[in-house]
């Protein structure tokens, strides 16, 4: 069994990709070609935003959202210790410094009650806090209204890491419209992913679209007129071309498919759950899931890990070491007991086989392998 069946996407989507990518060959604009800008049109109106900048990787988006708002050495920046690397790394990137927010037992995002404490008595300088980045962990949008009302009266820019949860709604609005700038990552992973790396960056605001634009082309307003410093962060116009032939099928098949595999995942392992064994995934109300991971907090994790591995069913944990114990975080001296529901977490988090091409009789593979290992 895969984890992800990327092969059966293909094979499915086959004509209309390759058709793509020969256009691409025939035109020859291996960067900056049509496709690109398609893309981020029809990208730009599913999000419901004013604009779109296509970029290299999910990353980049990050870096480049960081960079549009200036963040200068020794700023900091606001954010969730239960992530993936990347929406801190970018941070010291820029040479700023991360701070960290516990997350909400039951959504895994950063704790609208918590970030309000921390921000009306911070532990720096307020005045050197200039944002906050947000992370729609596993496809389930963070709480943007609780958000909002904690980061009312600071002057703080709000980004979201919307790199899983691209598809994903919150009370009605697709995620990625939901901060200042929203970041996502077309990962072959991701729920809406190309054939390589890729990424996108979303808002509002006329200037910073302008500065987007600038950024993630070596500064330049026009060729070899260079305004500012920026990066090499363009999207190849062959993946563009991949994901236009995959667009539609995204949004009219895969985002529905993607929730019945995870209601099939919850059906099947309800009585696992009921037991005590695992903690089923919590759906926020007047929110859209999209399921980046399927992801159950599971006792012995490690054993029940070892016995799928034993019936041919693969497995993950995303994430297993919070930021503030990494390693690359040293120097900030984070330590056990800091954020302790992250820590928590991280202990028996774990993720089952997820996309849209999963088949009944896989769930139901899975689901049997997990109550066999609890019977």
């Amino acid at each position: 069994m895969q984890f992800c069946n990327l092969k059966q996407q293909y094979t499915e989507l086959k004509d209309g990709i390759d058709a793509n990518i020969a256009k691409v060959l025939e035109h020859g604009l291996y960067i900056g070609g049509p496709e690109v800008t398609e893309l981020e049109k029809k990208c730009a109106e599913f999000v419901g935003v004013k604009y779109a900048k296509a970029c290299s990787s999910g990353t980049d988006a990050l870096l480049l959202a960081l960079m549009a708002y200036d963040v200068q050495p020794g700023d900091y920046i606001v954010t969730t210790p239960f992530t993936f690397i990347a929406t801190a790394e970018v941070i010291s990137l820029v040479k700023a410094v991360p701070l960290f927010v516990d997350i909400d037992e039951k959504t895994y995002n950063i704790c609208p009650d918590k970030l309000k404490k921390f921000l009306k008595n911070p532990p720096v300088d307020s005045k050197k806090i200039k944002g906050v980045i947000t992370v729609d962990l596993y496809g389930q949008s963070a709480d943007y209204d609780g958000i909002r009302d904690a980061m009312k009266g600071h002057d703080l820019f709000l980004i979201q890491d919307a790199a899983q949860s691209f598809g994903g709604a919150y009370k009605g609005a697709n995620l990625c419209s939901q901060g200042d700038i929203g970041c996502t990552s077309f990962f072959p992973a991701k729920p809406f992913g190309c054939y390589g790396d890729g990424g996108m960056v979303f808002t509002n605001d006329d200037n910073l679209d302008e500065r987007l634009g600038w950024l993630r082309n070596h500064g330049q307003n026009v060729r070899y007129s260079h305004k500012i410093i920026g990066i090499n962060g363009r999207l190849d116009t062959i993946q563009a071309a991949i994901m236009l032939g995959k667009f539609d099928r995204f949004v009219n098949y895969e985002i529905k498919k993607r929730n019945d595999v995870a209601l099939a995942y919850i059906k099947g392992l309800k009585k696992v759950a009921d037991q005590g064994k695992i903690t089923l995934p919590y759906i926020m109300p007047d929110s859209r899931h999209i399921w980046a991971q399927f992801t159950v907090l599971a006792e012995d994790r490690d054993g029940l890990m070892a016995h799928l591995s034993s019936k041919g069913v693969p497995s993950a944990i995303h994430y297993p070491i919070p930021l503030h114990l990494q390693e690359a975080f040293a120097e900030f001296k984070g330590k056990e007991g800091d954020y302790p529901v992250s820590e928590k977490i991280s202990k028996n988090v774990m993720s089952f086989p997820m996309c849209a091409y999963k088949t009944d009789a896989e769930i139901e593979e899975v689901c049997a392998a997990v109550a066999e290992f609890y019977a």
